[in-house]
């Protein structure tokens, strides 16, 4: 990986080592407000970003180099490393993360956020202000902050139209408003990945 297009810019600089997920390798490689690249790189620097979550470090390097994954084995520098700086995730965690397919949206308030992000608790329908998308219990959902960004994913407890009526409530309302419970929080925290 360079900086820069090696082929328009003379001062495009090869990249040896790198952290895999950091942002400025994304616009180096083509991402968000940058017009560089058509994906190619940027799909390598994604694909490292996802291996990070397990705790793999990824090369990136020439098919068309001779024995390169035999030198790469054997210690030699070829290509860019992009190391991770991530803990582990668990199997599990990473296949409700990346493997997938999204089926709605929550939006928390900031105390959920808080309580999910740095205490590591489960989702309460309490610190749910929005519920969006068309979702059975058990799909995956995104979970997102007051300004849209996404926070976490995680498996629902409710359905949508179920999370629609208790958003906002405490848990001890649950059985009040829908006639029985299911669970009190609405994505319990083994079901919840941060991202």
């Amino acid at each position: 990986m360079y900086s820069a297009d090696p082929r328009k810019d003379a001062n495009a600089k090869f990249i040896v080592h790198g952290i895999a997920g950091d942002p400025a390798l994304e616009l180096m490689a083509g991402g968000a407000g940058s017009d560089v690249g058509t994906g190619g790189m940027l799909t390598k620097i994604l694909a490292a970003k996802r291996a990070a979550r397990s705790g793999a470090h990824t090369v990136i390097a020439s098919g068309r180099e001779a024995d390169v994954l035999i030198r790469l084995a054997a210690g030699e520098v070829i290509g860019t490393h992009l190391q991770t700086t991530e803990m582990k995730t668990a199997a599990r965690k990473q296949w409700l993360a990346d493997h997938l397919q999204l089926r709605g949206k929550l939006t928390l308030d900031a105390g959920a956020v808080k309580v999910i992000k740095e205490d590591g608790k489960s989702l309460l329908p309490i610190g749910v202000t929005g519920v969006y998308g068309s979702f059975e219990r058990g799909e995956v959902v995104s979970c997102c902050d007051a300004n849209g960004a996404e926070i976490a994913r995680g498996l629902v407890n409710y359905s949508a139209v179920e999370a629609l009526r208790i958003m906002g409530k405490p848990s001890a309302e649950i059985e009040k408003i829908l006639g029985y419970v299911e669970a009190s929080e609405l994505i319990h925290r083994d079901n919840l990945v941060l991202l």
